[in-house]
């Protein structure tokens, strides 16, 4: 039996035709990448924005984390958003490179959390109190970065230049660690103006 008469037969036995599934399906995608998109710009503001609270009052404040913590915990939500908004076009490696760069925030998340519970004071007294287990999972989120960015140049749905940006970003924040503040602000704002530009293209995209 073909579709068309799948569809007769069922409207004659008074069962709900599928005709409508489809345009339901696409209003679905359209509101989930305008939440995907604006996810992406606030966020990546509000985490810009914790970055420049950071360098002006030079270390760690109750608010300035409080602002990092929801930033960051946004960042994993909206990265494997934006990997769906790139389906099936992503690939592997797109998919295989969010979910790590996802798991490292979780990760960033929780040593705000204790940056909250301890007191601590600088981005280096963290470093230190936690030791190896930083690096390795600036390490994957380094890894993770260069890899989603390859992928969506390989995709070819969100604009190219957004890719560089993250690969960029994410290799200089973590080459600027012991650098002065100013340098390492600048290297997040590339990164955080990745993330913007993709959240921004989906929202174009989908007006």
């Amino acid at each position: 039996m073909t579709a068309g008469a799948a569809i007769v037969a069922g409207a004659r036995r008074g069962e709900p035709a599928v005709r409508g599934s489809a345009p339901r399906e696409r209003r679905a995608e359209q509101r989930l990448a305008i939440a995907v998109g604006l996810s992406a710009v606030v966020f990546s503001a509000l985490y810009l924005l914790s970055d420049v609270y950071e360098a002006v009052q030079g270390g760690f404040s109750s608010g300035q984390l409080w602002l990092t913590l929801i930033a960051e915990a946004a960042l994993p939500v909206f990265v494997i958003g934006l990997a769906l908004a790139q389906r099936p076009r992503f690939g592997r490696l797109g998919w295989t490179s969010a979910w790590a760069y996802a798991y490292s925030f979780v990760f960033f998340s929780g040593t705000v959390v204790y940056a909250l519970a301890r007191s601590t004071d600088t981005y280096s007294d963290l470093t230190r109190q936690l030791g190896p287990v930083m690096l390795v999972h600036g390490a994957i989120m380094v890894v993770a970065g260069v890899g989603f960015g390859v992928a969506v140049l390989r995709a070819g749905v969100l604009p190219g230049w957004t890719a560089v940006a993250l690969m960029t970003g994410v290799v200089l924040v973590a080459v600027t660690q012991t650098l002065p503040s100013a340098t390492g602000l600048a290297a997040a704002t590339i990164r955080d103006a990745a993330f913007a530009g993709m959240g921004a293209a989906l929202l174009r995209s989908r007006r």
